[in-house]
């Protein structure tokens, strides 16, 4: 047998707890938001802004599947949150200043642009809090220490 089967790490904690169900609440709402700013957005018009409301509802999707996996401890579900959450980062920092840049791409505002100035800058701050909540929680670096 290797030792690799035999030092393999348990979680027996809830799968949140804590400062991590205020950020998976924020996360919810701002899932909740996004989804349906750009549904109305690409129902009424979305030959107006297409780049713009495709954003949004990418935008939407992240932070629906972020919602999801910052829910659970698993192991996969912990990657794949990490992903989204490193996705919604660079999403957001690369549409705000695409957004001030090239401001003819963004003629309605979306979730990232400008860096999140229309929901008060929290799509800015949110990755890096999911990302510091996840290095935190890691139940491997919390045994380890």
């Amino acid at each position: 047998m290797s030792n690799l089967a035999t030092t393999s790490t348990s979680d027996t904690r809830r799968p949140a707890y804590g400062m991590g169900r205020i950020l998976i609440l924020i996360y919810g709402i701002f899932a909740l938001a996004a989804t349906a700013r750009s549904l109305v957005q690409l129902i009424r018009n979305a030959e107006e802004a297409p780049l713009a409301y495709g954003l949004s509802a990418f935008a939407a999707v992240v932070y629906i599947v972020a919602t999801i996996c910052l829910a659970h401890n698993g192991r996969r579900m912990r990657k794949v949150a990490f992903t989204a959450v490193l996705i919604e980062a660079i999403g957001v920092i690369s549409v705000g200043i695409i957004s001030y840049t090239n401001p003819e791409l963004f003629p309605r505002a979306t979730v990232w642009s400008h860096f999140g100035s229309g929901y008060g800058f929290v799509p800015l701050v949110l990755p890096f809090l999911g990302l510091a909540w996840l290095y935190s929680s890691n139940p491997a670096r919390l045994t380890q220490n």
